[in-house]
């Protein structure tokens, strides 16, 4: 089972897995932690994560990034429409009033809904941890943000299940880090709680979480948010100013050329890391448009004087976050801050300021919430043991349910079946009293979120029917049978209030099972009959039955768009692969070129003939020629072709270098083996003076045998220029020396004979006194023999004296 966590981020992406020596962030192919969220649709193929970002700069308007700000938002949107302004890739309304992005794909124009983007960064991410695993992976944790509204969750959901992913839980960002945070602590308090703050200030959004900590266990105790305050905002303040400041200077208008809007955005990315750490800083363009090199210089305090707007804004969440949990500043002991655009320096200052301490980065910005995910999902895998730490997470926003009256007539009744901070996951059963088919609403109430739609799903619900069942006639009612439900229990319900509300603690077939196997059950009802009744009494059972559930989940994918979206993800993975192996395949007709080349002018000089020589030279000549110009693009089975069209020139001339550079260390080694077991066998060594001589001559004459082989083929070889095809093989004096050591090895190193046990003469048995028992004196002597005749052979265990090889007449000691 893969345990795996995912940073889903909006600029970038991180993987981490879990190993049995702790949590490790694993790398992509370019060997970094960080993975780019952008998707670049060419011809041909995807580029996806790293080779999406290289080909992102060339191809602007066909590389899709912050994926996330799209998913599951509509297009109608505020948020989403200043956002789509500053992309460089179009974005349209799609008939359910969701965003698609159009790209070209293929030679054509496509279109792609946010879902099958996230699953395409999904895929390659699993890619990096299955590369990393050596192992398949689909049970994984995907941290999201706080905020994100039922139908953004669905999607996730839905992009992981086309990626091949399957979810043991979406984990809120900020609670990963707290998790990331505290379940290495070994000095959590067991009575007091322990209340840290972690600021999340990420590329496009600001997250605040409050936690409190306890021996074995988090809580969270509070969430806040601002979609829309991060890193890119400040890029976007920079990217503004200098924007308007080449167009004074140098009359240039970057919002007219995609690329130059790109290039500029990645300046100000680097201009903003250095006034981190720097007062002032300059910045330098080479050829941004027009021809035109640009230059422009900023000063740290220019830059606050102009984000002030943002930074106006990040009080807002610490405001709302320490008054949902009750707490002042003083109570919060410990802010931590993370994320990639926590490292302006006026954010510290004003996080200093409210708290009034210090904030700490003692966890990596970038990593803590893909550490997290990776916990939680080892916590929640079989395979894992990891230490007992209780999670309580609480949801984000409250969410009720509305319903009309049985009558149907009347206003809808409503009631919030989840508060807002309600422990995540929970499950809660409602009852509901209906003689026929009747809607229900979920919805969200009080968000105080004007971006958050409040309708998330409708659902019907179970109907119940009651039965008559025949029971044997009985003189009393059970002593266990559980108090009848009248009724008019409904109708009591309806006086008030129509649905009964529940916490679910066991599912309700348990219930039913009990009841077939003779446990009380709450839902049968018995009725006492007199003992002289000749009719059969019955009794009535609740018979819970499943009526047909129409489920709408407003603007998410339904079973068969889910199933399309499955297949196209599989067709655009298989046309991906087979580019890439094309490539593969190219690349290596252009290598073998280029290195047979080299070699012919060097290492392979020797063994080909100047004819050949000239004439292959020519062919791999033609060959690259071909390949910048008619085979630029052309199939695989082209490329394979070719390749071994080449093989069948080159084939013959690397073996003959090959043998040349084997043959002399092969002729050594034989050499050796064959002088070592004639030595052997000429010895006059005593070591070998059991072995008979008619063995010794076998081995002597197997010896020269071999001898005479190689003094003919080494004759043989030397008689022949390097070009030609050898006749001694490196494999063949490998094959004759394993001949050798084989018929000679058995009969030099046979082992020497057992020298014949002796038998010692036997003594007669003393005299003991006191009823033959043996003084103290002889005790002694007793233990040393028998110790003497443990070491001299093997004894029995009736006592009698064992055989020794001693020579006799030796005195035992």
């Amino acid at each position: 089972m893969s345990v795996v966590g995912f940073d889903l981020g909006n600029e970038s992406c991180i993987v981490a897995v879990a190993r049995q020596r702790g949590i490790d962030v694993v790398l992509n192919e370019e060997s970094k932690r960080e993975t780019p969220a952008i998707v670049c649709f060419g011809d041909k193929q995807r580029f996806i994560g790293t080779a999406g970002a290289a080909s992102s700069t060339m191809n602007p308007k066909n590389s899709v990034s912050q994926i996330k700000r799209l998913l599951g938002r509509k297009y109608s949107d505020p948020e989403l429409q200043r956002d789509i302004a500053a992309f460089p890739f179009r974005v349209s309304e799609g008939p359910d009033g969701f965003p698609l992005v159009h790209a070209r794909y293929l030679g054509e124009e496509r279109v792609f809904t946010p879902t099958q983007l996230m699953a395409m960064v999904l895929s390659n991410l699993k890619g990096i941890a299955e590369s990393n695993l050596n192992t398949a992976v689909v049970d994984c944790c995907i941290g999201i943000p706080v905020y994100f509204t039922d139908l953004q969750r669905r999607a996730v959901l839905d992009a992981a299940t086309i990626a091949g992913l399957c979810p043991l839980r979406l984990f809120h960002e900020t609670t990963a880090t707290a998790l990331a945070y505290g379940i290495y602590k070994t000095d959590l308090p067991e009575n007091d709680q322990l209340n840290v703050a972690f600021v999340d200030v990420g590329h496009a959004s600001m997250q605040v979480c409050i936690a409190g900590y306890k021996k074995g266990q988090l809580k969270i105790l509070s969430h806040a948010y601002d979609r829309s305050l991060g890193g890119r905002d400040f890029d976007e303040v920079l990217f503004k100013h200098f924007a308007a400041k080449f167009k004074d200077e140098y009359k240039i208008d970057v919002y007219q050329n995609a690329r130059a809007c790109i290039r500029l955005r990645v300046a100000c990315e680097k201009l903003k890391k250095v006034l981190s750490a720097n007062p002032e800083s300059p910045m330098h363009i080479e050829c941004l448009m027009d021809e035109k090199d640009v230059r422009g210089f900023i000063k740290r305090e220019e830059f606050e004087k102009i984000s002030a707007p943002i930074l106006e804004r990040v009080k807002g969440p610490l405001e709302k976050a320490l008054a949902e949990a009750g707490l002042t500043t003083e109570n919060v002991h410990f802010v931590e801050v993370v994320g990639s655009g926590s490292r302006v320096p006026a954010i510290i200052k004003i996080l200093t300021d409210f708290f009034g301490k210090e904030p700490r980065r003692t966890m990596n910005a970038s990593e803590c919430v893909a550490r997290g995910c990776a916990l939680e999902c080892a916590i929640l895998s079989p395979t894992f043991k990891v230490r007992e730490f209780q999670v309580n997470d609480g949801f984000p926003f409250s969410i009720a349910m509305s319903w009309k009256p049985d009558s149907q007539n009347g206003d809808n009744q409503q009631t919030v079946v989840f508060p807002k901070g309600n422990p995540l996951p929970s499950v809660k059963a409602l009852t509901f009293y209906r003689s026929n088919t009747f809607q229900v609403d979920v919805t969200y109430v009080d968000t105080g979120d004007l971006q958050i739609s409040p309708k998330i799903s409708t659902y019907t619900m179970l109907e119940e029917e009651e039965v008559e069942v025949p029971v044997a006639a009985t003189t009393e009612p059970p002593k266990d049978s559980a108090k009848m439900e009248t009724d008019d229990a409904p109708n009591e319900a309806a006086s008030g209030t129509d649905v009964n509300m529940q916490e679910a603690k066991a599912p309700a077939d348990a219930a039913a099972d009990g009841a077939e196997n003779g446990a009380p059950n709450s839902e049968e009802k018995s009725v006492p009959m007199e003992t002289d009744a000749k009719v059969e009494p019955s009794k009535k059972k609740v018979k819970k039955t499943n009526v047909p559930v129409a489920e709408l989940v407003y603007g998410a994918l339904g079973t068969t768009e889910l199933q399309k979206a499955v297949e196209k993800e599989y067709e655009m993975a298989l046309q991906d692969r087979v580019m890439e192996e094309t490539k593969d395949k190219k690349n290596a007709v252009e290598s073998y070129v280029y290195d047979m080349r080299n070699k012919l002018y060097d290492k392979y000089n020797d063994f080909v003939t100047a004819e050949d020589k000239e004439a292959f030279i020519a062919k791999l000549q033609e060959v690259e020629d071909w390949l910048y110009e008619d085979g630029e693009d052309e199939t695989k089975g082209v490329y394979v072709a070719k390749l071994e069209e080449l093989k069948k020139v080159g084939g013959p001339i690397e073996p003959r270098y090959k043998e040349w550079m084997d043959r002399g260390p092969s002729i050594d080694q034989l050499a050796y083996c064959i002088n070592s077991f004639r030595d052997a066998a000429l010895s006059k060594d005593p070591k070998f003076d059991h072995i008979e001589m008619e063995e010794k001559q076998k081995v002597i004459n197997q010896c020269s045998e071999a001898e005479v082989w190689l003094r003919e083929k080494i004759q043989q070889q030397d008689a022949l220029p390097k070009h030609a095809n050898p006749v001694l093989l490196s494999s063949d004096l490998k094959k004759k020396a394993e001949t050798v050591d084989r018929f000679c090895k058995p009969i030099m190193m046979k082992p020497k004979p057992a020298p014949k046990p002796q038998t010692p003469p036997q003594t007669p048995p003393t005299e003991t006194p006191a009823g033959g028992a043996q003084t103290p004196e002889q005790q002694p002597q007793g233990a040393e023999a028998a110790g003497e005749a443990s070491e001299g052979g093997a004894s029995e265990s009736t006592g009698e004296q064992m055989e020794t090889d001693k020579p006799e007449g030796t005195e035992a000691a």
